[in-house]
């Protein structure tokens, strides 16, 4: 019988000859230039699935001249639910979860893959994405500055439905063949429902996460991540001139390949890039943002102004108030992506005993995601660009956020190229492992069956910088967007069990049980 460090070198080896020849094998076919109408006939076959689906899955209600997205108030109105039932957790425990990600009462010979602080990154990464530079401009246009207020106030609301997740996500895990450890939505809904006698829904809702997971993971979280990190990198190397803008589909294959590097050796890997890009990332960005709002700083407070008035008094907005407050919720939501369960998959892989120790670590990344970052962005946009003809200029997400940089610091649009161009790898490796860990549940640990997710992956990853797949990503996010709702169902269910371990685990820490 073969030990274990020989079983993973053989598997380790194995793995990247595999990749590695999968690889070759795309870039022959890249080679070839596939043609564009490969683009619009893919298109136009999905076209009517990802557009029927999308209708169901964002089907909005008119109120007072705005369309109201059924999905947002379900997401929004759980997230108050929790937030109240849990006695404002998102606020009395953001000190202890600090404390707690940095590894104040770990214990490291509890059982999982990695620390709380590499957990939180993975998490982070995973929803840090260029949508944090771009799509908060894209709010700010539709919703005015008010948008912001609405933003802030949907990500401090998500902290306690990441808190209800992670600690169910760590309660109901399970483990794999080779020992790491196995745990998210499709674990607790298929075990914590079977627990109340619902056997059937239980692996039908699990299942069903399951797959909507791998097929969206390879567009939320793959091929438009890596399509915008294409873009990113022509612009920063020098636009139109540059001698990568005819030649996607080498970036897509360097890309594909760093990404294959990374995502083979599993959440180990995984973590220890996030581990160390995470906090790059987001200090490049955070400095870049206190830069210009310290040169632009007496326009600061009549920003925050504006965004307090725009909030509740908003004019030339369709919907008035009702209208900006659903932008800033939406845009919050499509960010942090509190209530789809997406993040509990690496929270589940903490090293701890506790689950609610990690439902706590858990409140940190909507704040730093949407809080923080998001908050940052729509202050650089109104206080450099908000108001002046560039809002008018045709200019749109990412673009519109580089101009507002360019406007104060001329080659400020470099380091916000870096940024973005780091969010959207780092996304794209969580999302691997999202998609990975889902795809395992429905057909187990065959080390075959698993390279052929991140054969798969890859390639997509490769896809996305040659080809608009519109219709692809469309699918992709309604799909995503759907299993919200088994996923809040199963939490609502489940509330109680979080109280309780929440409870039994701030009692323990008080009566000093737990050993810092």
């Amino acid at each position: 019988m073969y030990s274990r460090s020989a079983r993973k070198a053989a598997f380790s080896t194995v793995s990247h000859s595999f990749i590695c020849f999968a690889l070759f094998i795309v870039s022959i076919l890249f080679h070839a230039r596939v043609s564009a109408s490969v683009d619009e006939q893919i298109n136009s076959a999905l076209a009517p699935m990802a557009d029927g689906l999308a209708a169901i899955v964002f089907y909005a209600v008119p109120i007072a001249g705005v369309e109201l997205p059924l999905i947002v108030v379900w997401l929004v109105l759980a997230a108050l639910l929790f937030t109240l039932y849990l006695g404002f957790i998102n606020a009395r425990g953001f000190t202890l979860a600090w404390r707690l990600a940095f590894g104040q009462y770990a214990d490291p010979k509890s059982p999982g893959d990695i620390s709380p602080f590499k957990a939180v990154a993975t998490a982070v990464s995973g929803t840090v994405g260029v949508g944090n530079i771009g799509g908060v401009a894209v709010a700010i246009m539709a919703g005015g500055p008010g948008a912001t207020f609405w933003l802030i106030l949907a990500g401090l609301l998500g902290m306690s439905t990441k808190l209800v997740e992670c600690t169910l996500a760590v309660k109901y895990r399970s483990y794999h063949e080779d020992g790491t450890v196995a745990g998210g939505p499709m674990y607790y809904l298929n075990r914590g429902l079977a627990k109340r006698g619902w056997h059937k829904l239980g692996r039908s809702l699990g299942a069903f996460y399951a797959v909507a997971i791998v097929i969206g993971c390879m567009g939320i979280g793959n091929m438009f991540q890596s399509n915008q990190a294409y873009v990113q990198f022509v612009n920063v190397s020098g636009g139109e001139a540059s001698w990568f803008a005819d030649r996607a589909w080498l970036f897509g294959l360097l890309l594909a390949a760093i990404v294959a590097a990374v995502i083979i050796g599993g959440i180990q890997s995984i973590s220890r890039v996030t581990g160390k890009l995470v906090p790059f990332m987001a200090v490049l960005y955070t400095i870049s943002c206190v830069l210009i709002l310290a040169y632009h700083a007496d326009r600061v407070l009549p920003a925050f102004v504006l965004i307090f008035e725009g909030a509740f008094s908003p004019e030339g907005i369709s919907g008035g108030m009702l209208g900006v407050m659903i932008i800033g919720f939406q845009r919050a939501l499509f960010s942090n992506e509190a209530g789809l369960g997406s993040a509990s998959i690496a929270h589940a892989a903490v090293k701890t005993n506790h689950p609610a120790s990690e439902g706590l670590v858990s409140l940190l990344e909507p704040f730093i995601d949407t809080v923080v970052i998001c908050t940052l962005s729509s202050l650089v946009i109104i206080t450099t660009v908000y108001g002046s003809p560039l809002m008018d200029s045709g200019l749109e997400g990412v673009a519109l956020t580089s101009a507002a940089f360019e406007s104060t610091v001329s080659w400020s649009p470099y380091p916000l190229a870096i940024a973005a161009l780091l969010f959207a790898f780092s996304t794209m490796i969580s999302w691997a492992y999202y998609g990975r860990q889902a795809w395992q549940y429905l057909v187990g640990d065959k080390p075959v069956l698993v390279q052929l997710f991140n054969l798969v992956f890859c390639g997509f990853v490769a896809l996305g910088c040659v080809m608009q797949l519109e219709a692809v990503l469309k699918f992709s996010d309604a799909l995503v967007f759907l299993i919200a709702v088994p996923n809040i169902i199963g939490l609502l269910i489940m509330l109680p069990e979080v109280k309780a371990e929440l409870g039994s685990y701030l009692k323990a820490i008080k009566n000093g049980e737990i050993e810092r």
